[in-house]
């Protein structure tokens, strides 16, 4: 319970960090275009990067037209740019971008004939259609923030479930340890039983070679029992070399086994805090997706 109670509360504390999304505002306005001032639209574009609204901004207008962006200090003219979303007749667009501490201000005036912008004053739908193409503008350039938020969290992610890879995999390989060094002490015993019954035969054979060495008086036999005594000496000597040689694989499985089992415990304590760090994660990685759809609804 206390772990879970903790969880919560990282969550909350992680999801104060994160920028929830912001509205898209547009209003009337008007823009100070050299002497002049000029009926506009302004739209308040939240969190993107000024660089590259600008960039966008310059592409969209001046797709289409061979007519380039004029920029003087800050304000930026274009002649004959096509924007079939505002009017099917080219126009003459005056913007200006002012990054604020928050948001991009864009304001633009749109030019339908000489000295005639587009206002609640020359009709309605024109002023509805350019209001509706500086949102849409917005929209993308805000949605493309919000994925790459969205985007950064999902590696985030990722990582951390790699992470829990490693150390489900890790597990498994301990998990084998122990069952493969368990073989091995198994195995070694059955060796050593038999072991200790062959050597207890050697040892057997020996006493009674060595009795009947005692009483025989034949140097020829005598001989072939000494030669016969040492062959059995040297098969005991290597039974015995055989017993300490699976003592030590036994001692050596058997240490092995007891630094696995004392690594497990860590191994599934790690899994439990990776796994918290996910279920974390996956909160924060929602509030950012769930971001970009309520930006799509606007």
């Amino acid at each position: 319970m206390k772990s879970i109670s903790t969880l919560v509360f990282l969550v909350l504390i992680s999801c104060i960090g994160i920028k929830a999304q912001k509205p898209i505002l547009v209003s009337e306005d008007s823009l100070n275009i050299g002497k002049g001032r000029l009926p506009a639209v302004t739209v308040l574009i939240p969190e993107v990067n000024y660089d590259k609204t600008l960039k966008t901004w310059t592409r969209d207008l001046q797709s289409g037209t061979k007519s380039k962006i004029v920029t003087d200090n800050n304000e930026m003219t274009i002649f004959g740019a096509k924007i079939k979303e505002v009017s099917p007749n080219p126009l003459n667009v005056y913007s200006k971008l002012t990054n604020l501490d928050t948001a991009i201000k864009l304001s633009v005036a749109f030019e339908v004939r000489r000295d005639q912008y587009i206002e609640k004053a020359t009709g309605e739908t024109d002023l509805t259609n350019a209001k509706h193409y500086l949102k849409e503008f917005a929209k993308n350039q805000y949605i493309e923030v919000a994925k790459e938020q969205a985007d950064a969290e999902d590696k985030k992610l990722h990582d951390i479930q790699r992470d829990l890879s490693s150390l489900e995999k890790e597990k498994t390989r301990l998990q084998k340890t122990i069952q493969s060094e368990t073989t091995t002490v198994v195995t070694e015993k059955d060796k050593i039983t038999l072991q200790n019954n062959e050597l207890a035969s050697v040892t057997a054979e020996i006493i009674e070679q060595n009795k009947q060495l005692g009483t025989t008086t034949d140097n020829q036999t005598k001989k072939a029992k000494t030669d016969y005594i040492n062959s059995l000496e040297k098969k005991k000597k290597k039974v015995q070399n055989s017993l300490e040689s699976s003592e030590n694989r036994i001692n050596k499985a058997n240490s092995e086994i007891d630094k696995v089992n004392a690594e497990i415990p860590r191994n599934d304590k790690m899994q439990e805090q990776v796994n918290e760090k996910i279920a974390k994660q996956q909160t924060v990685y929602q509030k950012f997706a769930d971001k970009i759809i309520t930006i799509k609804s606007y």
